[in-house]
């Protein structure tokens, strides 16, 4: 299958978790990856099979919520460290260390323990490298739900868009939507209906299609307009880390210095709450910023359905305890829509 070149501006920094990114278990797998990797290439999805790992138990794994007709995790696998993109900023060394760690056999055996540890679905934007890679992984059994969203520009006729959108619809993906930066753009740009026919052009490859937003107005626009969205994938997290930003520092919908992603978490949860829609919210860690036994829960507790999660292999079994942790103590407002 031949995959479009992601169009020029269109890829968006991915999540870094820093929490766990320097400690000792990155530099002693990295190490290995680097000492077997260097001088000979980078490692391919085809070159051996996946270490085995332990699977857990099903007291161990996610519980599932329903997206249409799917059965979706609670928490989903993020893409954007396993595409190499990240929030790193001048920090140029960050993103050629991720790039050498998650070499495409490193990103199958994610796909793996993910699988694994309950997480059956993977939010990604499209990207040649990737997707092969996630079809070797289905040609050696895996079982992972794919929900990838084009880069292409959306324009009035569709055109690169909806090619892309044939090519995820070919490839078997159960659902798509319109990435946040394009949301955020055609909302800026007064074309809230070009958004609806980019909704509307996935249906008709008969994929679920969501609507992807940093700014709150784009789910709002939606909802007043009463356009078909099937869930929503919006950033959520809250403003008391480090690095937040001050209220008077707080311009548009994103930032990254100061970084934040949400621009107010208020009223993320007050618009939401009216919202019958599936909700997947992410940057919920605030590019890793924010610990994840606070994110989750604080996701969770305000009317997140899902929350979507970019993790290196590492910190897979130790998120999803987490995230069960938090499912399991939840004292929530908005009730469930999925």
């Amino acid at each position: 299958m031949c995959w479009l070149k992601p169009v020029e501006g269109a890829q968006m920094s991915a999540e870094i978790n820093r929490r766990n990114f320097i400690r000792g278990s990155l530099a002693l797998s990295a190490g290995g990856a680097l000492a077997s990797g260097l001088g000979k290439g980078q490692a391919t999805a085809d070159e051996k099979p996946a270490a085995p790992q332990a699977a857990a138990t099903p007291e161990e794994k996610l519980p599932l919520g329903k997206l249409g007709k799917l059965q979706v995790s609670r928490m989903l696998l993020g893409g954007n460290l396993l595409t190499c993109y990240t929030h790193a900023r001048d920090l140029r060394f960050v993103y050629k260390l991720i790039k050498l760690y998650n070499t495409d056999e490193k990103i199958r055996e994610t796909l793996e323990l993910a699988e694994q540890h309950g997480i059956n679905a993977l939010a990604i934007n499209i990207s040649p490298g990737t997707m092969k890679v996630f079809e070797r992984h289905r040609k050696q059994g895996g079982k992972m739900q794919y929900i990838i969203h084009p880069t292409a520009k959306i324009t009035p006729d569709l055109g690169d868009y909806e090619t892309e959108l044939r090519q995820l619809a070919d490839f078997g993906i159960q659902a798509t939507y319109v990435w946040g930066c394009w949301g955020d753009q055609l909302l800026a740009e007064g074309k809230v209906g070009l958004i609806a026919k980019a909704v509307e052009a996935a249906k008709k490859h008969n994929l679920l299609s969501g609507v992807g937003a940093h700014d709150l107005r784009v789910v709002e626009e939606c909802e007043k307009n009463k356009i078909p969205v099937d869930f929503y994938v919006k950033t959520f997290h809250h403003h008391n880390y480090g690095s937040a930003p001050r209220p008077d520092q707080v311009k548009g919908p994103t930032c990254e210095v100061p970084g934040y992603w949400c621009q107010n978490p208020d009223a993320v949860i007050e618009v939401m709450k009216k919202v019958e829609k599936p909700w997947i919210a992410f940057k919920v860690m605030a590019a890793g910023t924010i610990r994840p036994q606070d994110a989750f829960k604080y996701a969770f507790e305000n009317g997140a359905d899902h929350i979507l999660v970019g993790m290196f292999d590492f910190e897979v079994a130790e998120d999803v305890k987490i995230a069960r942790n938090a499912l399991a103590e939840l004292k929530r407002t908005r009730p469930w829509r999925t």
